[in-house]
């Protein structure tokens, strides 16, 4: 999954942005509103964070401007303030939850988890689940009729985006920005590199799952 991280304190950003690197999140890291706005309007993002003091364009305005672009990325608040009245301007103007700083790592990444679930995907939470096809995040690893198979990083997101995304054809452009981000100069074929190692691991393990070329589109899990 791809985050936009939005916030100005550089050391508390960078901190995030290792911290959901970590935890196998690609991550964009904007230091200003008006940066942040450009970013978000990509669409290219499973979730903001935002921080609701900015120079440039403070979080409201940004959130303000995406929601009536009609944006619907969920977008986490982050404040330093405590009053209910930042709260509730927030959520009025189209934030999905908020997070008041300073705050835990664990509660910022179980709040990240919850607004990025689908329903009926999520196994538990480091789980998503294909027609039996199992993949592990805390182990990266890919599973089916209980054998398993060790990913890269970038193996482990793309087979992410794709069962997030079954039966649809994704475009090589959108699985660059997902990825890599939408300012990438990779290529197709470091994507065509990484679908050739995954449908090698899915049939070493005999799972019925295949990704399928949709010539001169894209890859779909089927």
């Amino acid at each position: 999954m791809r985050l936009l991280v939005v916030e100005d304190e550089i050391q508390l950003a960078d901190a995030l942005t290792e911290i959901l690197k970590r935890n196998r999140y690609n991550v964009d890291t904007c230091y200003n509103g008006i940066d942040g706005y450009d970013n978000a309007l990509t669409g290219v993002y499973d979730c903001i964070i935002l921080d609701i003091m900015l120079p440039g364009m403070n979080g409201i305005e940004v959130l303000s401007k995406l929601r009536h672009e009609k944006i619907s990325t969920p977008v986490l608040l982050l404040t330093a303030k405590s009053e209910i009245e930042d709260k509730i301007n927030g959520l009025d103007t189209g934030a999905d939850d908020y997070l008041t700083k300073p705050f835990i790592t664990g509660e910022l990444l179980a709040r990240i988890r919850a607004l990025t679930r689908r329903k009926g995907e999520l196994v538990d939470e480091n789980k998503l689940d294909y027609n039996g096809l199992e993949l592990n995040k805390s182990t990266c690893t890919v599973i089916w009729n209980g054998s398993d198979v060790k990913l890269s990083l970038k193996e482990y997101q793309i087979m992410e985006l794709l069962i997030s995304n079954p039966h649809q054809i994704l475009p090589k452009e959108r699985i660059i920005e997902k990825i890599w981000g939408y300012e990438s100069d990779v290529e197709y074929n470091n994507i065509e590199v990484y679908i050739s190692f995954l449908r090698k691991k899915l049939a070493s393990l005999s799972a019925p799952v295949q990704i399928k070329t949709a010539r001169g589109m894209g890859y779909s899990l089927e």
